[in-house]
């Protein structure tokens, strides 16, 4: 039945409510992912993703690992989003390379995010300078 947690209509959502999104190619998981991102974190995904969308027309998309990632074709991947209990981590694969580099470290020595939290004003501006550096310098070939 569509209304059942876990359905293909509705994803399921792991701990920190982090949706569960097959493994796929191309903007269809994406958009389902950001579709799934509950409550708030809803609104910051799909914002994340217009900037990217605007700022960088050609970026690949993809789901693995039950996050969004955004790259360029030949480069690599710049971007990632995942959600959890208190925040949506907005990471840049290649963060240490960005100025001024995004506040949070990550467990790669090469990675920076930021944390959004339901209460925060998303500093677009900051994310797009960001987004641009990112999107024009090498990224990760995880995948």
């Amino acid at each position: 039945m569509a209304d059942q947690p876990g359905s293909e209509d509705e994803p399921r959502l792991l701990s920190g409510g982090n949706p569960q999104i097959a493994r796929g190619d191309g903007p269809g998981p994406v958009a389902r992912y950001l579709a799934a991102m509950p409550g708030w974190k809803g609104a910051v995904g799909v914002r994340v993703d217009a900037l990217v969308s605007r700022l960088v027309p050609d970026a690949r998309r993809a789901v693995r690992w039950n996050s969004p990632f955004y790259g360029v074709d030949g480069q690599g991947w710049f971007l990632t989003m995942h959600c959890f209990n208190r925040y949506v981590k907005v990471s840049f694969l290649n963060g240490v390379s960005l100025e001024p580099e995004p506040p949070v470290a990550g467990k790669d020595p090469t990675t920076r995010s930021l944390h959004v939290h339901e209460k925060d004003t998303l500093d677009e501006a900051a994310l797009e300078r960001w987004i641009l550096q990112a999107a024009a310098i090498p990224g990760e070939r995880i995948f």
